[in-house]
């Protein structure tokens, strides 16, 4: 039995705290972004905590007893989806917040699924386009609209940091078909891949950060609270929460599995509003219901009960966290 044919008849109690525990934690990841980047530079923080996730899965590699990849090919093509799927969204999410509120940031991350589709349809053909993804397709881009409210105008840095976390979801949006593409059908598990990807996002980081940012911070100079937060981003958020949604997938089905996507933006916004103290205008709570119906409406989550599978294109990326 396999994630994509797990039924999704599980005792809810079976997979509920660890579907729970998944959306706190990748929605709690926004805010421990916002907390590094106060003394981290973006490249840095995404280095360390890149860095720490790494070890985390290399720990849960050696006690499963699963190996990394072999073979060059998938090496090579991990290197464009550890760009793209780990590297340059990290990091943009790193510049963004230092512009934008953390909750705000949870909203774009949600809009990945709509990025994905038209670039699984159109570029690496890989999904088809029908009515109702169209249909979700235009609801999900006006919802954009009224996140980043066009009728107020466009400029300045609030509006530039949110074009970043959007930029972040874009490179989702890049990574998840090309992974679909060309690393899908290996015959290595997902934590093996997820784990090599890491370390190839440590090693394109350790390579860039000090050239664009100087030498990383020794983590002795830093403060407990930032400290603590690249812990809990790497060892939390792209180590031990890849492990639950793996158990996710096994237990409630890969389609119910990445409704995760739904409750991410839920604890975003309620971790910032009660630990930052963070606000929002009215819009953008609303423009994040409109892109969360537009993905629902493209993934088929609405109407009549479908079998429990999903478009791989439109699941959330083989995850190294949020």
């Amino acid at each position: 039995m396999t994630a994509d044919t797990t039924p999704d008849r599980a005792a809810l109690r079976s997979w509920l705290p660890g579907f729970v525990a998944l959306g706190m934690i990748w929605g709690s990841s926004f805010l421990f972004i916002k907390v590094g980047v106060a003394e981290l530079h973006p490249l840095h923080l995404t280095l360390y905590r890149v860095a720490t996730g790494a070890v985390t899965l290399m720990v849960v590699l050696a006690v499963l007893r699963d190996r990394l990849p072999r073979e060059p090919r998938v090496w090579a093509h991990l290197v464009v989806v550890a760009a793209f799927g780990v590297a340059l969204p990290f990091t943009l999410f790193g510049f963004g917040e230092q512009r934008v509120e953390s909750m705000l940031a949870g909203i774009w991350n949600a809009t990945t699924p709509l990025i994905v589709l038209p670039l699984a349809v159109l570029v690496f053909r890989t999904e088809r386009l029908t009515v109702r993804r169209a249909i979700g397709l235009g609801l999900g881009f006006a919802g954009v609209l009224v996140v980043l409210g066009v009728w107020e105008g466009v400029g300045g840095s609030h509006f530039t940091g949110q074009l970043m976390c959007l930029g972040a979801a874009a490179c989702y949006g890049v990574a998840i078909p090309y992974q679909k593409k060309f690393i899908a059908g290996s015959s290595y598990s997902g934590l093996s891949l997820s784990a090599a990807q890491l370390l190839v996002a440590t090693a394109q980081l350790a390579l860039v950060a000090p050239l664009v940012a100087g030498a990383p911070p020794v983590p002795t100079g830093l403060s407990a609270k930032v400290v603590a937060s690249v812990l809990a981003l790497g060892a939390l958020g792209t180590g031990l929460a890849f492990v639950i949604n793996l158990r996710n997938i096994r237990v409630a089905g890969a389609s119910t599995a990445s409704t995760v996507t739904y409750l991410i933006p839920v604890f975003a916004v309620l971790v910032g509003a009660v630990v930052l103290g963070e606000r929002m205008n009215w819009h953008q709570p609303v423009g994040a219901l409109v892109v969360l119906l537009g993905v629902a409406v493209a993934q088929g989550m609405l109407g009549r009960r479908r079998p429990a599978s999903v478009p791989a294109a439109t699941r959330p990326p083989v995850p190294a966290g949020r």
